[in-house]
């Protein structure tokens, strides 16, 4: 994917004369450009990474933030020349609209903030002492109502009208009993159709049995069963508003 248009003619320069090193930032780097953004006013320690980005701990005023950077060179992505800057930052837009849209939708998913280039902010889950454990890594007090709540956040993300392509327990975080979803770079919007409608909602659909196979996994170490089928049939049919999935 071309990356024209993040940038200048100085920097297509030094990229044709070898005058330009292709090293992902720095920590004080990565918060200079954080506060540069005007995203926080003060930058903190380092919260996790992923394949793409990196997500920070921030303060903005006396309010708790995470920003999450996208990687420019550092990443899972293919395409795009040595400088992924604009490639990332469009990723970081279509995760940063996915995030608005859910959250306006009353789906759990952190608040969003603000968004510049390949960062975004947004809410922080979790306490001032540390941040909200993946499902993954969490010890749960009421496994079987957090699962109950699991299955109902999944729905109201699908009343949203996004479907989490990449669910798993490490993209569920548990914050006061309360499932919260985060990592909706791969999200599918299921209420405004680009595609041929029967091609995308088949794609939702796949991802969403996917994403519920690895979460019957997770919840089987607490001894919790629950029908997966009857989740996507409900899924199906909130997300199926014109029937497009339907048999003839």
């Amino acid at each position: 994917m071309p990356n024209d248009g993040y940038l200048d003619s100085s920097v297509h320069w030094k990229v044709r004369t070898g005058q330009i090193e292709f090293a992902e930032p720095t920590h004080g780097e990565v918060a200079d450009a954080i506060l540069d953004g005007g995203l926080a006013t003060e930058v903190g320690q380092r919260l996790g990474s992923g394949k793409e980005a990196d997500v920070y701990l921030a303060r903005d005023g006396h309010r708790l933030v995470a920003v999450k950077v996208y990687r420019q060179y550092r990443t899972a992505h293919r395409g795009g020349r040595p400088i992924k800057l604009a490639t990332m930052g469009e990723r970081a837009l279509l995760e940063f609209d996915l995030l608005s849209y859910a959250y306006q939708g009353g789906a759990r998913v952190p608040k969003p903030g603000n968004r510049i280039e390949n960062m975004f902010s947004m809410q922080y889950i979790g306490s001032p002492d540390a941040a909200a454990p993946m499902l993954q890594k969490a010890t749960l007090e009421d496994p079987e109502s957090f699962l109950q709540a699991t299955l109902a956040g999944i729905e109201g993300l699908a009343e949203a009208g996004i479907v989490h392509s990449d669910l798993s327990p490490f993209n569920i975080l548990v914050h006061d009993g309360a499932p919260w979803f985060i990592d909706l770079a791969a999200g599918i919007r299921v209420d405004r159709l680009g595609w041929p409608p029967w091609v995308r909602l088949t794609q939702a659909m796949e991802s969403l049995r996917h994403g519920l196979t690895m979460l019957e996994r997770h919840f089987r170490r607490y001894d919790l069963e629950f029908d997966a089928a009857d989740v996507l049939n409900r899924v199906r049919s909130q997300i199926d508003r014109f029937g497009v999935m339907t048999p003839p």
